[in-house]
């Protein structure tokens, strides 16, 4: 017999499991309309790679890249461009300018948990990132001709969609080095020649050689790497390989972003 004690114990307990979970998503909820009403950056973000892709993989694409047809090639590259561009700039830009507007002063005396906040931006990240992906799949799959198996269409997907996380951390990283006004220009300046010297633009073969020695020690080249080892176009070793090099920058990324959040607390509180 259930005692109304164990009734009250029972449902106090599921109270606040329910509770922390709608605070959870009611944010991440909020997050993603909030950056998506922001044109800059469902123009800049989400519809750039895209425009990219059908200027350069499907109008200019044609033969080989690879060894795979260059559609198939450059909707690995692109896809793995647009992620990072979403990872670094909705959390870097975003993180910058609220800590510039005091916003993160007001999370920080509220009652929400502060994990809602980080958990909520890399949600958005994941959810821009599976939109740009999306878009750039539907367009290979008709006007690029990409043809695959299920298997590596599901692969793809989901190699690129976890690769917003390791660039979820880069970003928050900037967040906290860079100001609010200078977030945008100092992540343009570091993320566009980045994104060319690793491959995501022109296929890394076709880069000067002193580029492509370069590329191993940047964080997207092993991305792209991982990408297009799905479509079996891999040119840079083992897939382990680049997974440990991108856990490894993943680590360094969520120490520099920790370092930053405390610098600010000890500025905001000590």
């Amino acid at each position: 017999m259930t005692t109304p004690a164990a009734t009250a114990t029972t449902t106090g307990t599921a109270a606040p499991r329910t509770s922390l979970a709608r605070i959870f998503v009611t944010e991440a909820l909020h997050e993603f309309l909030k950056l998506i009403r922001i044109p800059i950056f469902a123009v800049s973000t989400i519809t750039l790679p895209v425009m990219f892709y059908v200027l350069f993989g499907v109008a200019l694409g044609g033969g080989e890249a690879g060894g795979v047809g260059a559609t198939t090639y450059m909707m690995a590259t692109y896809g793995s461009f647009g992620v990072i561009g979403a990872a670094l700039f909705g959390f870097g830009v975003s993180v910058a300018l609220e800590r510039g507007q005091g916003w993160m002063r007001l999370k920080r005396v509220s009652p929400m948990p502060p994990q809602a906040y980080f958990v909520a931006k890399v949600a958005m990240s994941t959810t821009v990132s599976a939109l740009i992906i999306g878009a750039l799949f539907v367009l290979g799959a008709t006007l690029g001709g990409v043809r695959m198996p299920a298997a590596q269409w599901f692969s793809l997907g989901l190699v690129l969609v976890l690769g917003a996380l390791p660039f979820s951390a880069m970003g928050l990283a900037f967040g906290y080095l860079v100001g609010p006004n200078s977030a945008p220009a100092m992540l343009n300046l570091f993320y566009l020649p980045m994104a060319f010297a690793s491959g995501l633009w022109i296929p890394i073969h076709q880069l000067p050689a002193f580029v492509q020695g370069i590329a191993p020690a940047l964080p997207p080249y092993h991305f792209a790497q991982l990408a297009l080892g799905t479509v079996g176009a891999a040119e840079g070793g083992p897939a382990a390989l680049h997974i440990v090099v991108l856990l490894a920058f993943t680590a360094l990324f969520l120490t520099v972003a920790a370092w930053g959040f405390r610098r600010d607390e000890g500025r905001t509180y000590g």
